[in-house]
């Protein structure tokens, strides 16, 4: 037996319709927030972001983001089981610890986007945008540098979600090449935020990356947007590739359960036969 909806929204044709244009009006309106508050973030430069959330720039940046997650969420929440309450959560200790851990290590990667790739598998773009928006601000609390980023975790969420709905879950290969992709768009994304409101970037192995670029001669901003073409694409084309993996692994019983991985046909294979009752 499938799992109930978070929300049951009314049956019959014109309130399914009515419901489907106040989804799309409310996940516009939450891109429209983490997009002004990007926007905001890039212009504004605001050097104070670093010192947490007690600082105007870290509450704006805070309220922002949290309000476009807010209202992806609310446009989800309707065709999402409820074991996605179980499963969000996981996700976004999954991104935080390990991104916590690579940002340590020497290697120019980050894996602070699994959960979030996950999330997008099952549950399609717009509760992958929330899902990395909320991890970016989940994580800001130990690390406030990465508060400014939650636009790209949005971004990566959302086009995973896409390539998802598109099928290239459905061939393993492919979810390597869609990560690839990804990749390259978040780099250039979160390049001017790196530039402009840190002035470089926080891990040890992509620091030396553009600290190399710019010894070459390379403005800041070229330094870093270079850095972020040769780690994000290879980054993401490896957290797709373990998504795909945990999606795969996760019994199918349960992930046939998510409305999105059944209409689109995310995933390879039919659902399992479940019991009515």
């Amino acid at each position: 037996m499938s799992q109930p909806s978070l929300i049951h929204p009314a049956t019959g044709p014109g309130s399914q319709e009515a419901g489907g244009r106040g989804r799309r009006l409310l996940e516009l309106a939450g891109a429209g927030a983490i997009a002004a508050t990007y926007v905001f973030l890039v212009l504004t430069q605001p050097a104070d972001i670093a010192g947490g959330p007690a600082s105007f720039s870290a509450l704006v940046a805070l309220g922002g983001f949290l309000l476009g997650a807010v209202l992806l969420l609310l446009a989800v929440l309707p065709v999402l089981p409820t074991s996605t309450l179980v499963l969000m959560p996981v996700a976004l200790v999954l991104n935080v610890v390990l991104g916590q851990l690579m940002g340590s290590t020497g290697l120019p990667f980050y894996f602070d986007a699994i959960g979030t790739v996950l999330i997008a598998v099952l549950a399609g773009p717009a509760a992958g945008a929330a899902t990395g928006v909320l991890s970016s601000v989940v994580w800001s609390f130990v690390n406030p540098t990465v508060l400014p980023f939650a636009a790209g975790s949005a971004l990566i969420g959302f086009l995973a979600g896409l390539a998802a709905r598109g099928g290239l879950f459905r061939r393993f290969y492919l979810a390597p090449v869609a990560g690839f992709v990804t990749g390259i768009l978040a780099g250039v994304v979160s390049a001017p935020i790196a530039a402009f409101v840190f002035g470089g970037t926080s891990g040890l192995g992509t620091g030396a990356i553009v600290s190399a670029f710019r010894a070459m001669g390379d403005t800041l901003l070229a330094a870093i947007t270079k850095q972020a073409l040769i780690s994000d694409p290879m980054d993401k084309a490896i957290v797709f590739a373990i998504a795909a993996l945990l999606a795969y692994t996760l019994p199918r019983r349960t992930t046939f359960q998510f409305p999105f991985v059944r209409r689109f046909r995310v995933l390879a294979g039919k659902a399992a036969a479940t019991s009515s009752s």
